[in-house]
């Protein structure tokens, strides 16, 4: 813990003014400080003074010097604060929420005893000690206060514990005691704790001991049992005073204790179980410190003085800034205050079990808050402030956390998933899975309040990727699994956790039941789905269609609308749902009916009022009569009988309507009797099982309350007459017979004759039964009646009438056997053939008619086959002999054995095709020998052989198909079987096919599409065994790019490929499982890179354990000097390996060095005790400074060694001098001598060797002679050394010959210095003729050899002036020349300058003419095209001179089509209004205007204008002012102007609008800007900000232009849509058109399709005037409106006026572009103000200004 000074919050006075106390509040929002004057300064938490109130003693009368405050503290919540005094009262002032509320005393407290200290632990619980020794509870709630103990002396000192749930009193003679309010806080003992040698003024209860002091100037520490455990003393610091006051930190690890000028702060030590003391605080004249107060969040620290000084000091382990957003800062071990900088949010993250926090990480979209400690795990939400500690045992930081939910943290690690609900300490549930995606997990935490269901917690989750299973997280069971058929990709549980919704792979969406498991298929395609939060709608899209399920419960009633692109999301804000639909580039948002989710919604809440309210203000249809069916059935469940009834009546089920009403009536009236719902009477409890049809229970129930006429009521009521008559029977009713009576009288009142023949033939009135039957339309009945009683068939007339009604009826076989029984063979033959009864038919033709029989069994085994009766049928057409149809019935019956049988008996050849059916049947029996038999008899063999195959009996079918088919038919057929096989999943009988026609690569393909490798593996092992390592290779790539690497690593193990698998896993931060692939499979140390590589993944002090933990710290450091990673080299070496740390600084040294980093390798040389490396290095360098001082300061014995190398670097760079100094610095006199007799320096040698080693000299002269004897006579060194002994004797002539002897062409300076010294010393020493002779012989050999300079000066010698000049002439040294003639020999002058001026000319050197005649000069630079010069030199002329050359230039530039070029020239030098230049700038701006605008276009536009505002000036200060020429050129200035301010406008979004209005502005000029590129751009402007109308126009206009343009002229133009506006009627045809005829094209489809779809006016818009909104005329009144220099618009109202005429600008545009300048900062828009500023003069009453 540091203390940091921050402010000083109440400057000390001069005298003592004493703080008795301060108190932060609870929620670090307020620092109360109480001053001598009795006084509470009450302090924003930045030490700002925001409020104060005075205090009051407890009898008025005694004024205020009657008492001091002694101590107060803040309520828990903050809002209150208590006020100890020494008048023997505590006030309790409410200072409420906000600053400046007004204070009201709510509590007071009289005591018998001054108060001298005092806590606010609880709620209402303050404690306070006395002066008498007591101390006592005072309630805030109840305003009474109650002993807790009391002592013999009094109190001088309160603590309270880290958890506010004990404190301790320290009391004048030394004795502590410990207290706890609460009994199950209490683990400690309560009483006499201790006793201190000296009253404990400073007492602080610390998280693991309790800290004393005093003024024994001792610190002691003691157990929680009361034992020392530390002792810091203080009494030998004679600095040191008494502790007055201690206070510990929110977190109990740290506590400060206060004495005089100083603070010490103590920190406890977890590890070695100790406090240990920082660096104490001293302030001097800080005086003694009287009150200490640590803030809530343990951040800052406030000490009162006894000078009345409060000092704010920060408190923090470490701060540390988090990507640049978050302040994080370490106030103590377990506690952390997170800050967000921008927003100023705080969160205090602690750990409640007193664990030090590591490393916090601010995840999830930079709001939520994840820290480990050694045991546990913290979270936190910084926006809702939740916080959770969880246990958490160490698990090395890979887990994976996933903050998709507000209320709950996922955390994935080894394949558990764990989920911890903020602000709950506990982990919610643990699950096994391997799937840890948000799409794939589904978790609800009470998002939806339901009856019955408090803590509705459910979790959805993928066991694997086709399981689903569901939990109950609050009681920790399961409530069910999915399996399905195929993987699932999305799922999601609905707010109440009732239903689940997933979607596969093959995009086919499901809805699940947890209450029922039922499971269905919403959409068979489905794209996007999601729940309307707060509801359970579902909304999804199904291709081209939204689709949403308003009742959830009823799926199959789907509302769809279609639309044209994409769901992107779904919004539901103030009480509208919005489906977000991205169509193209634009987004569409649909609107779903609020009513019908608010139904759903209620009905699931079980809020059926709610519901039906929202369902009457609907129209009925489809989806809502399914939501009226949902309510009915809900409120019937819920026995909700009037809801049910307003179901009834919308649905228009009346019946039940009014049955439910009567219900309902009931109801009341018994409700109204006896209270209740009336639900559980009998009566309606019986109607409502009568509703459900379950009529026995309602009889039950009736008879249960013996209410039997009840049910004889119910039943007779629903003619339900059996089950009355026999409940009648059962309960002996005495009306029976009277309930039969009414019965058959019922029957027939209501047309029932079969039920009354019924009764009438169980009373034996068989006449009456057959007369009743027949009435009924039964003649059946009556028949059987007739054939079983004789009496009916004896009566003709009644079997007559039943016999016609039975063949009307086409009860054909009964009237057959009436026939039969009365002997009428003929028509009973004739009815059983109609009534399909053959067997009667044959029966009876056998005895009546034989010829028939056969006819019969043909008819009766065909209407078997249509009854498809077959087995039957055969026998049938076998007796008819009807082969054919007895084969047919035989294979449609399956009796294969008996086809084959009737098949074998047959010769017609017609029959083979059946042979093939029954074979097919026979091989899927897999009796292929006879089913081969019978496809070679129907003549089928190439079935046969796709029967052997698709049994995998490739060998039969193949010796099959070589003898009937083609190789290549064989291939194809054994291929497209193949590939059969294939998509049903047989890939075996598959890879056999392909092997067979030898097609293995099929086989391999198949099987690497399938993902099978092993198979695909075995297969290029048997028949590509060289290509098995590369196959092993692409597999394991292929499996590495689908993330499956535990497969991927096995293939690239086979292959041999092990660093690529190394590779994968440390590509995927699986760096534990690459370390097992290299430390088991790679070479040398691969497996140690592996680690350091994990190492440096990770970073900081985990890289540093995870270097130890494998024991790899050398050679990891190693690696670090091989990969130039040294930092990581130094964090290793020192907390690991320090002996290492000069290694490190060497190689560092090293690496800077070959860097070029000099001066930081120096350092680290000397760092490593390397110093004789720097100075290598820098020798080697030459920095010989560097050496030097290296070498003096570090390493002295090597710095005679420096000053030789340097030495031998001056020797080779010519600076003999230097060297010999330096060696003579380092004592190294031979080597002076040595090193000047290896460059040939025998003179320089001798003389060294004379100075310094003259024992020497001797020997080097002999040496010297012996060299110059090898030479020869001729040797130019002989002649140089016999010249110079010549010379030394005085021979001055043998001399000269000697150096005019010497020719050496190889080394010609040589020669030319031996020539010139014979010169020299000819003048010198010989006669005028002499030397004269001499210097003729030397000039000229100097001439040819170009050493003019010397050959002119030996003539000068000699007074040859002419010979003198011709040679500085011939050396073009024309100055020396001149000099020459000037001034030696004036008659020369003339000569000199014509040569001169004809040499000029004749190279053309116009630079150096300029000097000669400026005017040739200018015209030869414009006569070779060399402007620049022609112009830089003519400004430096007159201006007339300057003005013609630019004129002329800019001539040139215009015809070379570089109009840009001159516009810059005139830019730069000015445009002179001289009529003569007109025309040029005509010409330069009609170039310019046709020039296309391109986005960097602005500055040409700008200077553009500028020039031609220059020229407005000028002409306005001539005498063509107001001229039509100067209104010419003011016309084109405003044109460019209108052109610069729109190339600025489209730089900046805001300004659209603006550049359009001046595209449109434009039209006005068309007789001077290109008609065509002024239509289209101003069309495209309007089309792009909107205004489709101008656009459409002016495009047409545009095409009809172009269309002119292939014509050749513009006389045709319809110039219609522009009458009434200022647009000219007249235009030149442009030389070419601007766009390309692709352009032109998609402008034409627009223009047509705009046409067709008449969506629009297709007119210009109109202003106020009634005229074209852009024009400056009024077409009505002829008034003509100043345009707006912004827009070009006219300006009608509210404009803005310039000091200049006529320029002014409209309000909006002008208020428009000025903001958009300011805010943007367009560099553009900002010059285009100036110039208008320029332009126009400034504005009235405001100016703008841009940095």
């Amino acid at each position: 813990m540091q203390l940091k000074h921050l402010k000083t919050l109440l400057t000390p006075q001069a005298a003592a003014a004493k703080v008795s106390c301060l108190a932060w509040a609870p929620n670090g929002g307020r620092l109360a400080v109480c001053t001598v004057d009795r006084v509470v300064l009450l302090y924003d938490e930045h030490g700002e003074r925001r409020d104060k109130f005075s205090t009051k003693p407890q009898d008025p009368k005694s004024g205020k010097s009657s008492y001091v405050v002694t101590d107060m503290a803040f309520s828990p919540d903050s809002t209150k604060i208590a006020i100890g005094q020494s008048d023997n009262i505590i006030f309790v002032y409410r200072l409420g929420e906000d600053w400046g509320e007004k204070k009201s005393i709510c509590n007071k407290f009289v005591q018998t005893s001054p108060v001298i200290r005092l806590l606010w632990l609880a709620e209402h619980a303050i404690v306070y000690g006395l002066m008498d020794g007591k101390v006592r509870l005072a309630n805030t709630q109840t305003n009474k206060s109650s002993a807790l103990y009391g002592t013999d002396s009094f109190v001088v000192s309160l603590a309270s514990n880290v958890s506010a749930t004990g404190f301790l009193s320290g009391h004048a003679d030394g004795t502590v005691v410990r207290f706890f309010l609460k009994d199950e806080a209490a683990e400690e003992s309560q009483g006499k704790l201790l006793k201190h040698p000296c009253p404990p003024y400073a007492l602080a209860w610390g998280v693991h001991s309790i800290m004393v002091g005093g003024c024994d100037k001792k610190v002691v520490a003691y157990t929680k049992e009361g034992r020392v455990l530390q002792t810091f003393d203080y009494t030998h610091d004679s600095t040191e005073k008494e502790l007055t006051v201690a206070a510990s930190s929110p977190t109990g690890q740290s506590v400060v204790f206060g004495s005089y000028d100083r603070l010490r702060v103590f920190n406890w030590a977890p590890r070695r179980g100790e406090w240990q003391e920082a660096q104490p605080k001293d302030i001097r004249h800080l005086y003694t410190i009287t009150s200490l107060s640590w803030k809530k969040d343990g951040s800052r620290l406030c000490a009162g003085t006894v000078c009345g000084g409060v000092e704010m000091f920060d408190c923090c382990l470490r701060r540390i800034i988090y990507k640049s957003k978050f302040e994080v800062t370490y106030v103590g071990l377990s506690q952390v205050i997170v800050k967000n900088l921008s927003t100023g949010r705080r969160v205090i993250l602690k750990s409640y079990y007193g664990y030090e926090i590591e490393e916090v990480k601010i995840l999830g979209r930079e709001r939520y808050l994840v820290a480990h400690t050694s045991d546990t795990l913290l979270l936190g939400d910084m926006l809702t402030n939740r916080l959770s500690e969880v246990p958490w045992p160490g698990s090395g930081g890979n887990e994976k956390f996933f903050f998709e939910y507000e209320s709950v943290c996922m955390i994935f690690n080894a394949g558990e998933l764990s989920l911890v609900e903020y602000n709950n300490n506990e982990i919610l549930g643990s699950v096994r899975t391997e799937f840890m995606n948000p799409h794939l997990t589904s978790i609800r935490l009470n998002e939806r309040t339901q009856k019955g269901a408090e803590d509705n917690k459910k979790l959805a989750y993928l066991i694997d990727i086709k399981t689903i299973a569901i939990v109950d997280l609050a009681v920790g069971s399961s409530l069910g699994t999915i399996s399905h058929d195929s993987k699932i990709d999305w799922l999601e549980l609905n707010e109440t956790g009732r239903k689940l919704l997933f979607r596969d792979k093959k995009l086919r969406l499901h809805l699940y039941d947890i209450a029922t498991g039922g499971k269905s298929t919403i959409l068979s395609v489905c794209s996007y789905v999601q729940w309307v939060p707060g509801s359970d709608v579902v909304v999804a899209q199904n291709r081209g269609n939204l689709c949403v399920l308003y009742s959830i419960d009823s799926p199959e009633t789907v509302t769809m609308f279609p639309i044209k692109g994409d769901v992107v999301n779904l919004e539901r804000a103030e009480g509208k749902t919005n489906v977000v639909v991205k169509e193209d580039v634009k987004t569409v948002s649909y609107t779903l009916d609020e009513g019908l989710i608010e139904f759903g919604t209620a009905v699931y809440d079980e809020d059926y009022n709610r519901a039906t309210a929202f369902l009457e203000t609907l129209e009925m249809s489809e989806e809502t009569e399914a939501m009226w069916r949902m309510l009915y059935k809900r409120a019937l469940e819920a026995r909700q009988l009037h809801i049910a009834e307003r179901c009834c009546a919308a649905l228009g089920d009346f019946a039940t309507m009014y049955f439910l009403h009567t219900t309902n009536e009931i109801a009341d009236k018994v409700s109204q009797e006896t209270g209740g719902t009336g639900t559980d009477y009998f009566e309606v409890q019986a109607r409502m099982a009568m509703l459900e049809k379950n009529f026995k229970l309602a009889e039950m129930i009736y008879l249960e309350q013996n209410c039997i006429d009840k049910a004889f009521e119910m039943y007779q009521g629903l003619h339900m007459w059996d089950e009355c008559i026999a409940l009648a029977e059962a309960k002996g009713h005495p009306e029976l017979e009277s309930l039969r009576q009414k019965y058959y009288r019922w029957l027939t009142d209501t047309g029932q004759h079969d039920k009354a023949g019924e009764v009438k033939e169980a009373q034996g009135d068989f006449l009456g039964g057959v007369n009743l039957y027949l009435k009924a339309g039964l003649p059946a009945k009556a028949a059987r009646l007739a054939l079983g009683q004789p009496d009916v068939l004896n009566d003709g007339e009644a079997v007559r009438r039943i016999v016609a009604s039975l063949i009307k009826g086409e009860y054909y076989e009964r009237a057959g056997d009436l026939y039969e029984k009365m002997g009428h063979g003929a028509k009973a033959l004739q009815c059983y053939c109609k009534g399909d009864a053959y067997g009667k038919a044959v029966e009876l033709a056998r005895h009546t008619s034989p010829t028939q029989v056969v006819k019969l069994e043909e008819a009766w085994g065909d209407y078997l086959v249509e009854q498809k009766r077959l087995d039957a049928a055969i026998n049938h057409f076998i007796e008819a002999g009807c082969s054919v149809k007895a084969v047919q019935a035989a294979i449609a019956d399956c009796q294969w054995k008996k086809a084959i049988h009737i098949l074998n008996v047959q010769e017609d050849p017609a029959f083979g095709q059946y042979y093939v059916i029954i074979a097919k049947h026979y091989a899927s029996l897999q009796e292929y020998e006879l089913a081969k038999q019978l496809f070679v008899k129907g003549d089928k063999v190439e079935d046969a052989v796709e029967m052997y195959t698709a049994a995998g009996r490739w060998e039969e079918a193949y010796k099959l198909a070589v003898k009937c088919m083609t190789e290549e038919e064989i291939k194809d057929l054994y291929i497209n079987k193949a590939r059969e096989l294939e998509r049903d999943g047989k890939f075996k009988e598959a890879e056999r096919l392909f092997v067979t026609v030898k097609e293995a690569d099929h086989a391999i393909i198949m099987y690497k599409k399938n993902w099978m490798f092993d198979d695909a593996c075995r297969v290029v092992a048997k028949y590509y065994p060289d290509l098995l390592m590369e196959t092993y290779q692409n597999m394991a790539e292929m499996l590495q790019n689908e993330s499956k690497f535990a497969e991927a690593e096995f293939y690239f193990l086979k292959a041999g490929e092990w660093g690529a698998a190394v590779q994968m896993y440390k590509n995927n931060g699986m760096w534990e499982e690459s370390y097992r692939v290299a430390k088991n499979h790679g070479e040398g140390d691969v497996h140690k890179d592996v680690v350091f590589m994990w190492a440096r993944s990770l970073g900081g002090e985990a890289a540093v354990k995870l270097i130890n933990k494998y024991g790899l710290v050398e050679y990891s450091i190693e690696l670090c000097f091989d990969k130039c990673q040294f930092e990581f080299a130094y964090d290793l070496a020192r907390s690991l390996c320090k002996e290492k740390i000069p290694e490190v600084h060497l190689e560092h040294a090293l690496y800077l060095r070959n860097e070029g980093e000099f001066a930081e390798a120096e350092n680290l040389f000397i760092k490593a005790g390397k110093p004789n490396e720097a100075v290598s290095m820098y020798v080697h360098n030459k920095d010989w400074a560097g050496a030097q001082r290296v070498a003096a300061g570090h390493d002295p014995d090597s710095l005679p060694e420096v000053l030789v190398e340097q030495a031998k670097h001056c020797f080779e760079q010519k600076d003999f001098q230097k060297a010999e100094g330096l060696l003579l610095q380092a004592q190294r006199p031979a080597l002076v001598v040595q090193y000047y007799k290896n460059a040939g320096m025998w003179v320089e040698a001798m003389r060294a060797c004379k100075a310094y080693l003259p024992n020497k000299l001797s020997a080097l002269q002999k040496q010297y002679e012996k060299e110059t004897s090898k030479k020869g006579e001729d040797d130019v060194h002989v002649l140089l050394q016999q010249a110079r002994d010549w010379e030394q004797s005085r021979e001055y002539l043998k001399a000269v010959e000697c150096y005019l002897k010497v020719k050496d062409d190889s080394d010609t300076d040589q020669m030319m210095k031996c020539w010139i010294k014979a010169a020299e010393m000819s003048i010198k020493f010989l006669s005028e003729d002499e030397s004269l002779e001499v210097i003729k012989v030397v000039a000229p050999r100097l001439r040819q050899l170009g050493n003019y300079k010397a050959a002119a000066e030996l003539y000068l010698y000699v007074d040859l002036y002419r010979e003198a000049i011709d040679v500085f002439i011939e050396a073009g040294e024309w100055k020396h020349a001149k000099s020459i003639a000037s001034s030696l020999e004036q008659s020369y002058t003339n000569y000199v300058e014509q040569l001169y001026k004809e040499h000029l000319q004749r190279q053309g050197n116009a630079d150096a003419l300029v000097n000669v005649d400026i005017i040739a000069a200018l015209d030869m630079y414009a006569e070779r095209g060399q402007w620049d010069k022609c112009i830089d030199t003519a400004s430096k002329q007159n201006y007339k001179v300057l003005q013609k050359y630019v004129l002329l230039c800019a001539a040139h530039l215009i015809q070379n089509q570089e109009p840009h070029k001159a516009l810059q020239l005139f830019v730069q030098h000015g445009a002179p209004s001289g009529p003569q230049n007109f025309d040029i700038y005509r010409r330069l701006f009609g170039d310019l205007i046709v020039l296309p605008d391109k986005a960097d276009s602005y500055r040409m536009w700008a200077d553009l204008r500028d020039f031609l505002q220059q020229l407005c000036e000028n002409l306005s200060r001539s005498s063509e002012a107001k001229s039509a020429v100067h209104e010419e050129f003011e016309r084109m200035l405003l044109i460019a102007h209108y052109y610069a301010t729109r190339s600025a406008a489209r730089g900046v979004e805001q300004l659209a609008e603006i550049a359009a209005k001046l595209c449109v502005s434009l039209l006005r000029h068309t007789e001077v800007v290109p008609v065509d590129r002024a239509f289209h751009e101003a069309g495209l402007a309007c089309r792009a900000v909107g205004w489709e109308n101008m656009g459409f126009v002016f495009l047409n206009h545009f095409l009809d232009v172009c269309d002119l343009f292939e014509d050749g002229s513009m006389n045709t133009v319809d110039h219609s849509s522009f009458v009434g506006t200022d647009i000219p009627c007249e235009a030149r045809l442009p030389q070419q058109l601007c766009v390309t005829d692709e352009q032109r094209e998609q402008i034409r489809d627009w223009v047509l399709e705009v046409c067709l779809s008449n969506r629009l006016d297709q007119v210009l818009p109109r202003d106020e005037r009634n005229c074209y909104e852009a024009s400056l005329v009024d077409t009505a009144t002829g008034l003509y409106s100043l345009p707006c220099i912004i827009s070009g618009y006219p300006v009608l109202r509210n404009k803005v006026q310039f000091s200049s005429e006529g320029k002014v600008a409209n309000t909006d545009d002008w208020n428009k572009f000025i903001t958009a300048t300011k805010t943007t900062h367009n560099p553009e828009c900002q010059d285009v103000l100036n110039f208008i500023s320029k332009w126009c003069g400034s504005l009235p009453t405001s100016t703008f200004a841009f940095h």
